[in-house]
């Protein structure tokens, strides 16, 4: 491997080894907190960085954000010093590693929305400094940080490779999941040249299980989209089985079930209302629209986008239809309880949740929405859905179910006696087969 001269690599490699080094981790979110907290773990001295000042008012005070990341957690590295924060970003000049946690939507077009991404990266330009190593997480497309990434860096006079170093890892975060945290899942680098692969590697390695070299950035934003891309394709198999199935009257929970007991070439992916989280709606079509910029379609990928985004209104009509079958009522006249609001089971998550998109719908129809969800209280500002910010969850009550038109499950929770909501509610549509693995099972359940 060839040093460079113009940087100290061999420091470098040195006090990422020793975890001398200033870690700076910008964007405090599902991403970005628990990576820095796990290189405050680990033994690095961490600031995190984030735009928005009550994010930085409560870690400051030692309360987290994210259901899953325990007050305590935060508190110790807070009081420790392992963890400072801040939302002055000329404070990066002194860290040693930058990693960026931004938000990459998608745009009304469904195309990437790059402006948080740029934004950060021109404000490390203010910042940066011979020495420095740069590591991209965020959702991006092939070619991003060679193309966009890298030349707004050396916008300043320094240039990738020779004054500093940049690197692609793509985060593999499963907001709730115990079984996978931070530490012990294996990481993907792939960097502008060898050396910048190299001085990754070994600050990667002080934290993860394992790190995964891949030859070039591209590759690894790449990996990135592949790995949700594949997620995405088989939920949209699964969603559109479940309406055929349906149609020949055949339980494709119980298909499911039975298949699964296959030892080889077969891995289970569950129907549901629509997707949700950051990953999985979005990447898709980051490939598909970085596919048309070579002069390839991704027909595959956009027909399961297709799927998956029309399953809220599926769902809908599946409780419009029950509720004339069963009571003759119009949907336009109901009132119905929507039971949890996270995109996934178990978490406080609503980013691009299916249930916000199931209220809309709805409420369009003109039947009156509330809900329930024990980890989501209020419904937070977001982009796509700020009209629906503030809005409260109901209390879960036996008495306040039987008001209700029909309780439509579009999160499985645990925790929830949902025997006690199919015994007290006159209809409930259920989207994820929660009721449907309990004892009781009644007329009362219709699965969409």
């Amino acid at each position: 491997m060839t040093l460079n001269p113009d940087i100290n690599y061999n420091n470098l490699l040195r006090i990422f080894s020793d975890k001398t080094a200033t870690i700076g981790v910008i964007g405090l979110g599902y991403v970005g907190l628990p990576l820095a907290l796990t290189f405050a773990a680990k033994g690095f001295s961490v600031k995190g960085f984030d735009v928005d000042s009550e994010k930085i008012s409560q870690l400051m005070a030692g309360r987290s954000y994210i259901k899953h990341i325990k007050d305590k957690i935060v508190k110790k590295h807070i009081s420790a010093g392992t963890l400072t924060v801040s939302h002055n970003f000329s404070q990066m000049t002194d860290m040693t590693a930058i990693i960026i946690c931004v938000p990459t939507p998608l745009n009304q077009n469904k195309e990437p929305d790059l402006s948080y991404l740029k934004s950060t990266v021109r404000e490390i330009v203010a910042c940066l400094r011979v020495g420095q190593l740069v590591v991209l997480e965020s959702t991006t497309y092939p070619g991003c940080c060679r193309e966009i990434v890298k030349p707004i860096l050396e916008e300043g006079g320094l240039v990738s490779g020779k004054d500093f170093f940049l690197a692609y890892s793509p985060e593999r975060e499963d907001p709730g999941n115990s079984k996978f945290v931070t530490a012990s899942i294996p990481k993907v680098i792939g960097a502008d040249g060898q050396d910048a692969l190299e001085v990754a590697r070994v600050l990667f390695d002080q934290i993860v299980v394992e790190t995964v070299l891949v030859s070039s950035m591209d590759v690894a934003e790449a990996v990135k989209l592949t790995e949700n891309v594949f997620r995405s394709v088989n939920i949209a198999l699964v969603n559109e089985l479940k309406v055929i199935y349906e149609n020949m009257g055949v339980d494709v929970w119980e298909v499911i079930d039975a298949a699964e007991t296959k030892p080889f070439g077969y891995m289970p992916f569950y129907p549901g209302p629509g997707l949700g989280g950051h990953c999985i709606p979005i990447d898709p079509f980051y490939l598909a629209w970085r596919a048309k910029q070579v002069g390839e379609k991704t027909r595959f990928i956009e027909l399961a986008g297709e799927i998956n985004t029309a399953m809220p209104q599926k769902i809908v009509e599946a409780l419009s239809t029950a509720l004339k079958k069963r009571f003759q009522k119009s949907l336009s006249n109901s009132h119905i309880l929507l039971l949890g609001l996270a995109y996934k089971r178990n978490v406080d998550d609503t980013r691009e949740s299916p249930a916000l998109v199931l209220i809309e719908i709805l409420e369009k129809r003109g039947a009156v929405v509330d809900y329930f969800d024990p980890h989501v209280p209020i419904i937070p500002k977001t982009r796509k859905h700020s009209q629906l910010a503030g809005r409260k969850s109901i209390d879960w009550s036996l008495k306040a179910f039987a008001k209700y038109d029909a309780a439509l499950i579009c999160t499985d929770h645990d925790g929830l006696n949902y025997t006690d909501l199919v015994e007290n509610s006159k209809l409930v549509v259920d989207t994820r087969n929660a009721v449907g693995r309990i004892p009781l099972y009644s007329k009362k359940v219709e699965k969409a």
